[in-house]
């Protein structure tokens, strides 16, 4: 289990870097794609798309061999600087007991997703110390907001220490905690329950997000989670967008009624996820979350050089 004594930090994006892309999940529409492939190219940096991407497999892109080893690839790839996926969807489950985690952790770099993509951000840290980033993938980004390329761009390239101020976030319960930021997709990190590659979120911040799952759906994920005890030891929740998920208020009365013996600081509001704007956020570096004024503050830089 990593701990922030021993997390291992990607070197930041330089202008000219190398990314490489990765579809560990789902199949893609392939006119987006390029399209975000096309804004990564404008930002300065060069594009590398492995043969066999573009296969798919149904719901899948590919086989769960191919998918895995094209992640295992473009880790011992010395000319990779950073990996970005193509989408999530559904299959990075399927792939986690293929991944060369040795390699990895000897490989340290960028790697960028969210959605079903959580599953390998939760796992790259919790089995390499690996710092990751939950942020859009190529497909999200042929369309995103400004404010998401430009957040994405900044936290790659930079080597400072972020502060994200949440002015229409709403206090659920007050206070503040510190802990290793870490989480995702709620759905995903429910899938995870009774694995091998089951989280520990004790002592840490939790970050959430989901789209188009009903209110009762949410509801019955964050049960199962309780009662396998995946949030003792809790310092802190701060929720993104819940898109498509039923009315704001049901969702904030399921939350707060759902960690109300916690004692724990509770903010909702921070654009990332499945929402209009999705925020990059890098997982695995401790914060501090403070919900009455509405701030997340990274006690230090996510990558380094």
């Amino acid at each position: 289990m990593s701990t922030k004594e021993n997390i291992l930090l990607p070197a930041r994006l330089k202008p000219g870097g190398k990314i490489g892309i990765v579809a560990p999940a789902g199949p893609f529409d392939h006119e987006l794609f390029f399209r975000g492939v096309h804004i990564f190219e404008e930002m300065g940096f060069n594009v590398y798309v492995p043969e066999g991407l573009l296969d798919a497999r149904g719901y899948l892109a590919g086989p769960d061999k191919h998918r895995a080893e094209m992640v295992n690839q473009l880790f011992a790839d010395k000319s990779i600087d950073a990996i970005v996926c193509a989408r999530g969807g559904y299959g990075s489950l399927r792939i986690l007991h293929l991944l060369d985690y040795d390699t990895i952790a000897k490989n340290p770099k960028i790697f960028i997703g969210f959605s079903d993509i959580t599953a390998l951000l939760t796992v790259l840290f919790d089995r390499c110390g690996l710092v990751t980033f939950h942020g859009p993938v190529v497909t999200s980004l042929a369309d995103a907001h400004k404010l998401t390329v430009n957040s994405l761009f900044q936290t790659i390239t930079s080597d400072g220490k972020l502060e994200i101020e949440v002015p229409s976030g709403v206090t659920i319960a007050p206070g503040t905690g510190s802990g290793i930021l870490c989480g995702g997709n709620l759905a995903t990190l429910c899938h995870l329950v009774g694995t091998p590659f089951a989280p520990n979120f004790a002592n840490k911040i939790l970050f959430l997000e989901d789209r188009a799952e009903a209110p009762y759906k949410i509801d019955r994920m964050l049960m199962q989670m309780t009662l396998a005890e995946c949030f003792r030891g809790l310092a802190g929740i701060v929720l993104g967008s819940f898109e498509d998920c039923g009315p704001v208020e049901d969702i904030l009365k399921i939350i707060k009624d759902a960690f109300a013996d916690c004692q724990i600081p509770i903010m909702t509001g921070l654009d990332a996820g499945h929402g209009n704007t999705n925020l990059t956020l890098p997982m695995g570096v401790e914060v501090t979350l403070d919900a009455d004024r509405r701030l997340l503050a990274y006690h230090r830089a996510a990558t380094t050089g």
